[in-house]
């Protein structure tokens, strides 16, 4: 449509910001969201997210060079998107769908503690330069980094967590 990719990006979060806290606001009072789930995954993904900003201003972001870069990286992460999704489609059916007593904090801890920042900072850096990765992508690494939370909090957890990295 003729628009440059750093537009695209930035009002395509700027939208998502406003969706998100609407969503994360209902979760809230549902008591949906496990927030350490939400505050590992910030820890590696706001300070990748920083630092990628702070790349994109001193290179520009209208820079042929980061033009380019901001569009093979929206391709790689659509493609990853589309994986993502279709792991979660097939994941999603055998889901558990409650914890049982006493494995409440059991589900919300990781695999290991180092994950959540690593997958963070990823998503934190293609959020940035793509606005594609808090959906899909991060619902499959939740449920990947954490094998017993339930899909309901994994999906809540998800959209708590982009809100402030959008």
């Amino acid at each position: 449509f003729g628009v440059k990719p750093y537009m695209a990006v930035g009002t395509d979060l700027l939208f998502a910001a406003f969706t998100k806290m609407g969503g994360t606001v209902k979760l809230a009072r549902s008591r949906h969201i496990d927030w350490p789930v939400v505050l590992n995954l910030s820890a590696g993904s706001i300070p990748a997210a920083l630092i990628t900003l702070y790349i994109l201003h001193v290179v520009g972001p209208a820079s042929a060079a980061m033009q380019s870069v901001m569009t093979n990286t929206l391709g790689g992460a659509l493609l990853l998107t589309a994986a993502a999704t279709l792991y979660k489609a097939l994941r999603g059916k055998t889901a558990p769908v409650s914890v049982a007593a006493g494995q409440e904090a059991a589900a919300a801890r990781p695999r290991h503690w180092s994950l959540p920042l690593l997958f963070g900072a990823l998503i934190g850096t293609l959020v940035t330069l793509t606005s594609v990765g808090a959906g899909a992508i991060g619902v499959t690494v939740l449920m990947l980094l954490y094998p017993l939370l339930p899909l309901p909090r994994v999906v809540a957890a998800d959209i708590a967590y982009a809100v402030p990295l959008t």
